[in-house]
C-alpha cells in the first residue's frame, strides 16, 4: 500500500498528488517537492488516502521532505521579494508605457524562475520590462498573462450571492459554462444577473444543470393534460429540484405535485402551451459578446 496526498503550490491552485512515503503528514503542513523540474514548496490539502500500489501512475511523484524551520525561512524571504517585484513592474509598466496590470508574482522555492501574472486587453511587447526585471532580480523572468477569471479567482472578492468568490474559496479548474446552462434552467438572460464579477457567466450556473437537465428530460413539455388526486389539468410550470411538476386547472389555481403522482391525460387534446414568465430576457445577437 502506499500513501497519497494533495499539495497545492499556490493559493486555490490546482490540487497535484504526492506519494508521502514513510512521510507522516497532515492537512495544513507544508512540504518540499520536486514539481515539473524545479524545487517548489507546497501545502497539504487533503488527508493521506491509502491506495494499492498497482493503482499508482508513473507520473506521481514523492514528497522529498516535510518542510523544516529553514525551508519556512527561506518561502518568508521570497514573500518578501515578492512583494517588491509588484512595486519593480508597476515602475516599469509607468516607463516603458505598457498597458499591463499586474495580478500576482511568485518566486520558485528554489529561485530558479520569478513569474508575474498580469492582465491586458491587448498583446504587449514586454522584453525590455524582462531584461530590466531579470538584471534586478538576478534569477529568470517569466511573465503570464492571464484571463479574467484566472484573475478574480487570484484575487478574489464577493460574488452576488454575498460569498466569496467559489473560485478563490475551492474550485481548482474552470468548467465550460454556456448561456444553455441559464436558459435551461429557466434564469433571465441578462448579463448583469447571470454574470460574475469576473464578466463572464457565474460558475455556478453548473452546479444545478445536471439534476435540471436529467429532471427536463423525462417531463412532459408545459401545456400537456395531465390528471391527478386534485382533478384535471394541463402542465403549467416545473420545480426539478423537488422533482415536482406545477399543475394549472381548469379554475385557474395551481398547485406542486410530485412527478409520480401525475399521469397523462390522453383522453383529451394538447392545448396551446401555457404562456409562462421567466423574467427579462434579451435577444441572443445581445449576448455574442458576453459568452466565453
Amino acid at each position: 500500500m502506499a500513501t497519497i496526498v494533495g499539495v497545492i503550490f499556490r493559493k486555490n491552485g490546482n490540487i497535484h498528488y504526492f506519494g508521502s512515503g514513510d512521510i507522516e503528514l497532515n492537512v495544513g503542513d507544508k512540504v518540499i517537492c520536486r514539481f515539473e523540474d524545479v524545487i517548489e514548496i507546497g501545502e497539504v490539502v487533503t488527508y493521506p488516502n491509502k491506495i494499492s500500489d498497482n493503482e499508482i501512475s508513473l507520473s506521481t511523484k514523492k514528497i522529498i521532505r516535510k518542510a523544516t524551520y529553514y525551508d519556512l525561512s527561506v518561502d518568508e524571504l521570497n514573500d518578501a521579494k515578492e512583494m517588491e517585484g509588484y512595486k519593480k513592474f508597476e515602475e516599469l509598466a509607468k516607463k516603458y508605457e505598457l498597458p499591463m496590470k499586474l495580478v500576482d508574482v511568485h518566486i520558485i522555492f528554489d529561485k530558479s524562475k520569478m513569474i508575474f501574472y498580469f492582465t491586458s486587453e491587448k498583446r504587449v511587447d514586454f522584453r525590455e520590462m524582462v531584461k530590466e526585471l531579470a538584471s534586478h532580480f538576478k534569477m529568470r523572468i517569466e511573465l503570464r498573462q492571464i484571463g479574467v477569471r484566472d484573475e478574480a479567482k487570484i484575487v478574489g472578492g464577493l460574488g452576488p450571492c454575498g460569498l466569496n468568490l467559489c473560485c478563490k474559496s475551492f474550485l481548482t479548474d474552470f468548467e465550460s459554462i454556456s448561456i444553455k446552462m441559464a436558459k435551461d434552467q429557466n434564469l433571465p438572460l441578462n448579463p448583469l444577473k447571470i454574470s460574475g464579477i469576473c464578466g463572464r457567466l457565474m460558475c455556478c450556473l453548473k452546479y444545478e444543470y445536471d439534476c435540471y437537465k436529467e429532471f427536463m428530460d423525462k417531463v412532459p413539455e408545459r401545456g400537456t393534460p395531465v390528471k391527478c388526486s386534485y382533478g384535471k389539468g394541463v402542465i403549467y410550470s416545473y420545480e426539478p429540484l423537488k422533482s415536482n411538476i406545477i399543475v394549472e386547472f381548469e379554475n385557474e389555481s395551481k398547485v406542486s405535485i410530485p412527478i409520480d403522482e401525475i399521469e397523462i391525460d390522453k383522453e383529451r387534446e394538447i392545448p396551446e402551451k401555457v404562456p409562462v414568465e421567466t423574467g427579462e430576457n434579451l435577444e441572443m445577437t445581445d449576448l455574442e459578446d458576453y459568452i466565453d
